[in-house]
C-alpha cells in the first residue's frame, strides 16, 4: 500500500450540490401513490414497467389500487435491452392516455425506459433525427423544454431510482437507426420527482433476481466511501446504507423472510444512492467500470459481473491505496477487525457465497482470458474510472491481473 492522501480527510474541501428526488418510504406505500401524485400535482400516469411486472398481481395490483382514477393505462414492454425502440412505443401510448407523468415501476430497465420516454416526449426531432444523432454521438439530446415527470417505484435493490442517467440500445430492426449502438442519456432533469420505496413491493421479486440486483447497489455503497470525490454527506449515506444492506443481505441469503430483512434491504438501498449521481459527477469508481467491461459486449448479467468481481478489484485496491479501508470495515460491521484490508474483502466475499451469487468469471458468460487485454482497454476508458481513490493509477497490466484474479 503506497502512502496516498485519503479522499474525504477531515481537512479537505468539498462542495456538494444534490437536487434529489422526494423520497417516500413506507409499507405498502404503492398502495397511496394517488395520494403522492396529487402532492406533485399530477392527474393522470401511464406506467411503465416490463411484462413480468404487469402480469404479476402481488406487484402490479397495489399499484393500480393505488394509483385509482389517476392510472391513465400500463405500459408492459420494457426489457433489460432498453431499446429506443421500445421507448418510441411507449411514448405512443403516453401520448394517447393523455397522461401528465410516468410512474415507473420494477427495475433499472423500466426506470431508465421511463427516462427515454420522458426525453422523446419533450423533444421536437422526429425519430430519423433522434435516431442519427444516436449513432453519432451514443446519447440523446435533452431538450430544453420541460420533461414530463416520472415516479419512480422501484422493486430492485440495484439503484437506477435516484440517478440522473439512463441506458438506451437501438437496432435497426426496431428503430430507425443505421447499425446497432448502445448508449446513455444523462442531465440532471432524468432525475424522478419521487421514489416509492416499499418493502413490500421488494419482498414479491424473485430471490434471484433480487440477490443479483443487491449486488449493484451493494458495490455503489462502497465505491462511494473510496471515491476520489467522496464527502462527508455520501460518507454518512453510504455507510448507514452498507450496514443496513449488510445485515439484510446476510439474512435474505439464508432464507429469513421476516419483514424487518426487507425494510432493511429497502431503506440500505436508498442510503446508498443518496447523492451520488449529482450533476458535477458520480462516486461510482472502480467496480462499476469493470462491471462495464464485462457487460457491454457479453452476455454476463450485471450483479453475476458485481459479485465475481467486487471481493478481487478490492483486494486490488488495498493493494495499491488505503482505499479508507477502516471506514469500510466499520460500515461492514467488521471495524474491530485486526486487518481492515482483508476483513472488507472477506465481508464482501461472504456477501456473494451467503447471496448464492457466481464468485468465478469462469463460470459466467463473460470473456475468455486471451479476450481480458481488450476488457481492460474498455475498463480504462471507462468514465467512471475518473473516480478512482487519490494515488490509484491502474494499468492494462493491472486490470488484466484483476481479471485473471477473477477468473
Amino acid at each position: 500500500m503506497t502512502d496516498t492522501p485519503v479522499a474525504g480527510d477531515l481537512d479537505a474541501p468539498f462542495r456538494f450540490e444534490y437536487d434529489p428526488a422526494t423520497l417516500w418510504y413506507a409499507s405498502d406505500a404503492a398502495r397511496s401513490l394517488s395520494a403522492e401524485l396529487d402532492e406533485q400535482g399530477y392527474d393522470r400516469a401511464l406506467v411503465v414497467c416490463g411484462a413480468t411486472v404487469g402480469e404479476t398481481p402481488a406487484v402490479i395490483d397495489p399499484v393500480r389500487e393505488g394509483l385509482g382514477d389517476r392510472l391513465a393505462g400500463v405500459f408492459a414492454e420494457t426489457t433489460p435491452a432498453k431499446r429506443l425502440g421500445t421507448a418510441y412505443d411507449g411514448l405512443e401510448r403516453f401520448r394517447e392516455s393523455d397522461a401528465d407523468c410516468l410512474v415507473a415501476v420494477g427495475g433499472g430497465s423500466s426506470l431508465d425506459l421511463a427516462k427515454i420516454i420522458s426525453v422523446l416526449a419533450a423533444t421536437d426531432d422526429d425519430p430519423t433525427v433522434v435516431g442519427e444523432g444516436f449513432v453519432d454521438s451514443g446519447t440523446i439530446a435533452v431538450p430544453e423544454a420541460e420533461l414530463p415527470p416520472i415516479v419512480a417505484v422501484p422493486t430492485t435493490l440495484a439503484g437506477a431510482d435516484l440517478s440522473i442517467v439512463a441506458g438506451v440500445t437501438a437496432a435497426p430492426d426496431t428503430c430507425p437507426v443505421t447499425e446497432p449502438v448502445s448508449g446513455g442519456v444523462g442531465d440532471p432533469k432524468l432525475m424522478p420527482e419521487a421514489v416509492c420505496y416499499d418493502p413490500e413491493l421488494i419482498a414479491t421479486t424473485p430471490q434471484s433476481i433480487l440477490a443479483a440486483s443487491a449486488m449493484n447497489g451493494f458495490d455503489k455503497g462502497i465505491e462511494t466511501i473510496y471515491a476520489a470525490n467522496s464527502t462527508p454527506i455520501t460518507d454518512a449515506t453510504a455507510s448507514r446504507g452498507l450496514g443496513l444492506l449488510t445485515e439484510g443481505l446476510l439474512a435474505f441469503g439464508t432464507g429469513d423472510d421476516d419483514p424487518w430483512v426487507f425494510q432493511s434491504l429497502t431503506q440500505g438501498a436508498m442510503l446508498v444512492q443518496y447523492g451520488i449521481s449529482r450533476a458535477d459527477g458520480t462516486t461510482l469508481s472502480l467496480i462499476h467500470a469493470l462491471g462495464h467491461g464485462l457487460t457491454r459486449t457479453y452476455e454476463v448479467q450485471q450483479g453475476a459481473a458485481h459479485a465475481v468481481i467486487a471481493p478481487h478489484a478490492l483486494s486490488y485496491l488495498f493493494e495499491q491505496v488505503d482505499g479508507r479501508q477502516s471506514l469500510l470495515a466499520d460500515a461492514l460491521g467488521v471495524g474491530d477487525a485486526s486487518d481492515p484490508d482483508a476483513a472488507v474483502v472477506d465481508r464482501v466475499s461472504e456477501v456473494v457465497a451467503t447471496l448464492g451469487l457466481p464468485t468465478q468469471l469462469r463460470d459466467v458468460a463473460g470473456p475468455d482470458r486471451e479476450e481480458f487485454p481488450e476488457v481492460a482497454d474498455a475498463v480504462l476508458e471507462d468514465a467512471f474510472m475518473a473516480n478512482t481513490p487519490l494515488g490509484l493509477e491502474p494499468t492494462r497490466e493491472d486490470i488484466v491481473g484483476v481479471l485473471e484474479s477473477a477468473w
